[in-house]
């Protein structure tokens, strides 16, 4: 039963394509009537939902095959389409981010984010609020006065995706963005930009990456597209089917970049098939536990709290600005509220939910039920836990027990937070309590005796 659900979930249909590229080449002619060919003939697809990210030595035509996609350039021949139709006849809606951060440098930080919108002739008053409210969520509040030269090479970047996302584009092109940036920066760039895509802050419904960087490639892609050149040519298409946050130090993580390394510089040799990534999994549902945020459940409290003081809803970055947070500290609890199904977050908004009043009204024994009916429904390992405490004839079982699980698809160290936040969570919802002498989970209407008669056991 369950493997024909699988299959009818495996052969669901593939979304329709935004951008549908059939047969598409480049090339230049030469006064000898020959030509030069950049790019072969190729087909490719941009699907919603998905990070695309395209790989290939120098010279392979990776921006060429951007600027065709993204309608700068027309291909010699072939042709692609938006929504089915011919991109040249369309109303596409798209955004590039460069290398090179390509701002105005006589125009301040607003007025370069407000630039696409002038010229789309959208009214001052909305372009502005458009464009203040995409500076708060790129985390440059603060800076719409500024000039580009009073900025760091990050900052610049952020105001290049402020500037790139504010038109809310469809598919957001993005050629090398983190290249010219030193590494810290470039690593918490990618970070940002991989949380507001989770969160779905970010007003866009594909992201297509030009990138030299095999590792930025396996740590940000749905998808990875790797190009040979001479002529410019797909070499291998997969998708990536590694769960995010991604670990570097992972074994199916080092065996994909191995796998694109030797792509990429063994041109002559036919490459094979990319490696299973898929995470080894306990039993056929292939069940997948979620990242717990790692939140208390006072701070969880606090927040919805402060929501339902503020009419329900509120901007993320204001929110933190107003309690003097930095985001990356609030985040991990909006974060966590979310998981519960107390509040929803939208366009860079927290909006509290129905259960999320609920809990916020209540005193403190019935926020306790109500945080144990969330957790139970949400959270796959507290369920676990609590299931195999009540099927176990003596109400106990090992920590090693689910860390063993977690094992399977988290690193060691986060392993460790995982449980410590889901022994902070189940303890507050009376779902266990935790023996740390033991290191053993244990019903909480347990008796003393019954512990006592356990350890005895052992």
């Amino acid at each position: 039963m369950l493997e024909s659900v699988a299959n009818i979930l495996d052969s669901a249909a593939v979304p329709e394509a935004i951008i549908r590229a059939e047969k598409i080449e480049k090339f230049y002619a030469q006064p000898s009537q020959n030509r030069i060919q950049v790019i072969a003939a190729t087909d490719l697809e941009i699907v919603p939902g998905e990070i695309v990210a395209l790989l290939g030595p120098s010279g392979s035509g990776k921006s060429t095959m951007l600027r065709m996609l993204s309608g700068l350039s027309t291909p010699t021949s072939g042709q692609v389409y938006w929504h089915d139709k011919p991109i040249a006849d369309a109303e596409i809606n798209v955004s590039i981010v460069f290398q090179s951060f390509a701002l105005f440098p006589w125009l301040t930080v607003l007025e370069n984010v407000e630039a696409p919108l002038q010229a789309r002739g959208v009214e001052p008053g909305e372009r502005h609020n458009r464009s203040m409210k995409m500076l708060d969520t790129v985390g440059l509040d603060g800076f719409e006065a500024a000039y580009p030269k009073e900025l760091s090479g990050g900052m610049k970047q952020r105001v290049g995706f402020a500037r790139a996302l504010v038109v809310e584009p469809e598919v957001l092109f993005m050629d090398e963005p983190f290249s010219a940036l030193d590494v810290l920066t470039a690593e918490n760039l990618r970070s940002e930009l991989l949380e507001l895509w989770a969160n779905k802050t970010m007003p866009t419904k594909a992201v297509f990456l030009v990138t030299h960087n095999i590792e930025e490639a396996v740590l940000l892609a749905d998808r990875i597209i790797v190009l040979g050149r001479n002529p410019g040519h797909i070499r291998t298409d997969f998708k990536v089917q590694l769960a995010q946050p991604r670990d570097r130090k992972s074994q199916p993580f080092t065996e994909l970049v191995d796998y694109i390394y030797k792509v990429l510089t063994k041109p002559d040799v036919a490459p094979e098939a990319a490696p299973e990534q898929q995470t080894k999994v306990r039993d056929q549902r292939q069940m997948h536990y979620q990242m717990l945020p790692h939140a208390r459940p006072g701070g969880i409290a606090g927040l919805l709290e402060l929501l339902l003081d503020k009419g329900g809803r509120e901007d993320i970055y204001r929110l933190a600005d107003d309690l003097s947070f930095e985001i990356d500290d609030l985040l991990p609890i909006v974060d966590a509220a979310q998981l519960l199904g107390f509040l929803t977050v939208e366009e860079g908004d927290a909006a509290i939910t129905e259960s999320g009043t609920q809990f916020a009204n209540s005193e403190i024994l019935r926020q306790k039920e109500l945080f144990r009916t969330a957790a139970v429904d949400n959270v796959l390992l507290l369920r676990q836990i609590r299931r195999a405490l009540e099927s176990k004839s003596d109400h106990t079982i090992p920590e090693d027990f689910f860390l063993d699980m977690l094992d399977e698809q988290f690193s060691e160290e986060e392993c460790l937070l995982q449980m410590e936040t889901a022994v902070a969570w189940g303890r507050y919802a009376e779902l266990f309590d935790y023996d740390a002498g033991r290191r053993r989970f244990v019903l909480p209407d347990m008796q003393e005796d019954e512990i006592a008669a356990s350890k005895e056991s052992e």
